[in-house]
């Protein structure tokens, strides 16, 4: 059972369909690990293993009916508890929603649905994805899956710790400053923030200001490319999405040829002050990888502006819009995290905000400028490993013993621009720090050209042996 529930979707689906793999026999072997690693790990919020059972019944007749079989036929998967689940219920992550069920799915879960996927759980996010660590009065804490002592990294812990552990082999995540790159890079698993409109969010209450994304969750860049396929697709319900249609994200996730002729920018900074000397030399040795597989790298000499004020600004003033009726009342049970950074956005006004996507505008012109001459951008997803369990949002990181400066700013400045400009950026692993804690590898390429970005991460997967490590757990 082990042993199936560590291979990866791209495989169970060829194996299902030919009847090697059973979708029945697959979801008890998800479902048991779930059930094993849940008091260890705490990555879910709720499983419905009756539900699961009884779609892998259906999948399994329809393979032995010679029917059509979608993408991700007879795979099990888990959602984030802030994506709707018709039936299920869906919790933010808050005290206040606590038996919330939905009376539909989400566009992105009705499509993997659709594609023949199994829902099995849903996975822990701290309350309404408001920071990079997972934890909530709800449910407590997720921890890493490669060290119990390390946090799971936010808002998307419980989607990456459920992969990373081999519990489920792909899930549905979000990202609104790095929700999904962060835990990925935390746990050495494979995270895209597509490009605003590829995958439709039919749940986000300003459509139009978007930041935020409904992601895959996945340990292979190829197992990226199947959920990618499945749920992308203009979707009336999201203006940025219509009139998007898919690439071919499969093909594009082959690793075949080489990058040459391929012009990367890298930067290990970003514009951030420190970093951690493992990341710092596992980054360096993933630019050698680059540069065999043909690429050209020139070092980033454009600076960025301080993106963690721009992206406080409109994001703050989006959960005061949100949550300030809520912080009021006499009934509020958030977490003081969030009630505290609603609070903040109070002595910002409507010109502040729009000064703010003003600037956001002037970011994304400036990375349309790079990618005139460049194909990719590559960073770090991460100015260290996994943080502390107990590391509080508000208190200053330590790299390699020196005070960092607080959270948001420090440890993730990587991956905040790119939710701003909409670019896609994508999170693998290339390595592990002395202590066998994972690291994260950012690539980002043009707005839109998903495919590319796949290609260049496919390629340097396959350059890679970091598929063959897994968490003792």
């Amino acid at each position: 059972m082990s042993d199936l529930t560590r291979l990866p979707a791209s495989v169970l689906r060829e194996q299902i369909a030919a009847k090697k793999v059973s979708p029945v026999e697959l979801t008890d072997a998800v479902l048991a690990r779930a059930d094993a690693l849940q008091p260890v790990l705490n990555c879910f919020v709720t499983l419905v293993p009756e539900q699961a059972r009884a779609a892998a019944r259906a999948a399994e007749d329809a393979v032995m009916k010679g029917q059509p079989l979608g993408l991700l036929h007879g795979i099990p998967f888990a959602a984030k508890d802030l994506v709707n689940t018709k039936g299920v219920r869906t919790t933010f992550g808050s005290l206040h929603h606590e038996d919330n069920v939905p009376r539909e799915d989400a566009v992105s879960a009705a499509r993997v649905k659709a594609a023949g996927g199994i829902l099995f759980g849903k996975t822990t996010t701290p309350e309404f994805g408001h920071k990079s660590l997972t934890d909530a009065p709800l449910f407590g804490r997720t921890r890493n899956a490669w060290s119990a002592a390390r946090t799971s990294g936010g808002s998307s812990g419980g989607a990456a710790v459920a992969v990373a552990a081999g519990i489920g082999p792909i899930g549905i995540a979000t990202d609104g400053g790095g929700s999904t790159r962060i835990p990925a890079a935390a746990n050495g698993m494979v995270g895209l923030k597509q490009s605003n409109g590829v995958i439709p969010h039919s749940q986000v209450a300003d459509a139009f200001g978007n930041y935020t994304y409904v992601t895959p969750m996945t340990r292979t860049v190829m197992d990226t490319a199947l959920m990618l396929q499945a749920m992308a697709g203009p979707h009336p319900s999201d203006p940025w999405s219509i009139g998007v249609q898919p690439q071919d994200y499969l093909a594009a996730a082959h690793p075949e040829g080489d990058l040459a002729g391929r012009r990367i920018l890298y930067s290990a900074t970003l514009g951030n002050t420190l970093v951690a000397r493992d990341v710092r030399a596992a980054f360096e040795a993933a630019l050698g990888r680059l540069r065999a597989l043909g690429a050209e790298l020139v070092e980033l000499d454009g600076a960025l502006p301080d993106m963690e004020p721009i992206w406080k600004v409109i994001n703050h003033t989006t959960w005061r819009a949100r949550f300030d009726e809520l912080v009021r009342r006499p009934d509020n049970r958030l977490s003081s995290s969030l009630v505290r950074q609603v609070k903040m956005a109070a002595d910002w006004s409507g010109a502040d905000y729009q000064k703010a996507m003003f600037q956001r505008t002037n970011l994304f012109r400036k990375m349309q400028d790079w990618f005139e001459t460049a194909d990719y951008l590559v960073t770090p997803t991460l100015s260290r490993t996994a943080l502390p369990i107990d590391q509080d949002l508000f208190d200053p990181i330590d790299i390699d013993g020196v005070e960092a400066g607080e959270l948001r700013a420090n440890w993730f400045p990587y991956t905040m621009p790119f939710n701003i400009t909409g670019h896609p950026a994508l999170s693998l692993c290339c390595g592990y720090d002395r202590e066998g804690l994972p690291i994260g590898l950012q690539i980002v390429g043009r707005f839109r050209d998903e495919a590319s970005v796949l290609r260049a991460a496919a390629l340097y997967e396959a350059s890679e042996s970091w598929l063959d490590r897994w968490p003792d757990l």
